[in-house]
């Protein structure tokens, strides 16, 4: 049989424990692990949430090109970008006495960059007058593509003509009449009609037919 302080002390032990236990569900950091609202792992966000649908993700497809990047690409040439310069006959020629093939530029007189592509037009203009032009007949050479060209740079073409044989007036293989043209125009897709003349001489052809290459950087020989 216990004595009562026996009893006293039991008691004062089993408070106390109690009174730990109480402590401890009660922790407001949740360390003590309970199920109540003071359990931090019950009241911190879950690392699965669903994501904000207006935040960025990394996953966004990139530009395609229609914005901010289309804004700054380079405009095509106009009439009052450009001018052509007077045509030079070339150094690979077809044989006879005729113009035979003319280098011409087309040269950026603006203070911005602008574009060109595709082939010239080529017109004789009958006493030098660009109203009364006759359209010769182009066949294209090679494949087009955009020329870009900063101030002051220059796009070349090369006019290969039916070449005039035999001297004087000389004649045509076709048996058509020789034609002579003191300027031709040039039309610049995009950029409007050129009145140009050769550096030296006249142009000088038969059956009004001119092949052309594309508008390039390259000079052609």
């Amino acid at each position: 049989m216990q004595s009562k302080s026996g009893r006293h002390a039991v008691m004062v032990a089993a408070v106390a424990v109690v009174a730990g236990v109480l402590v401890v569900g009660c922790d407001p950091s949740g360390n003590g692990g309970g199920s109540g609202p003071g359990n931090g792992a019950s009241t911190a966000p879950s690392a699965k949430s669903t994501p904000d649908p207006t935040a960025p993700s990394a996953k966004t497809p990139a530009s395609t090109g229609t914005g901010t990047a289309s804004k700054h690409a380079t405009a095509h040439c106009t009439i009052k970008d450009v001018k052509v310069t007077p045509a030079h006959q070339a150094a690979k020629r077809p044989s006879g006495t005729g113009t035979g093939a003319a280098v011409v530029g087309v040269v950026n007189t603006s203070a911005h960059p602008c574009s060109v592509k595709g082939f010239v037009t080529v017109a004789g203009a009958g006493n030098g007058a660009p109203g009364k032009n006759v359209p010769l007949t182009v066949h294209h050479s090679g494949t087009a593509s955009t020329v870009v060209l900063a101030p002051g740079a220059q796009a070349w073409t090369k006019l290969t003509f039916v070449q005039v044989q035999g001297e004087g007036d000389g004649y045509c293989k076709s048996g058509s009449t020789p034609y002579s043209y003191p300027t031709m125009v040039i039309g610049v897709p995009g950029a409007g009609a050129h009145q140009t003349a050769m550096d030296d001489g006249v142009f000088a052809e038969c059956d009004n037919t001119v092949t052309v290459t594309a508008l390039s950087h390259t000079k052609p020989s």
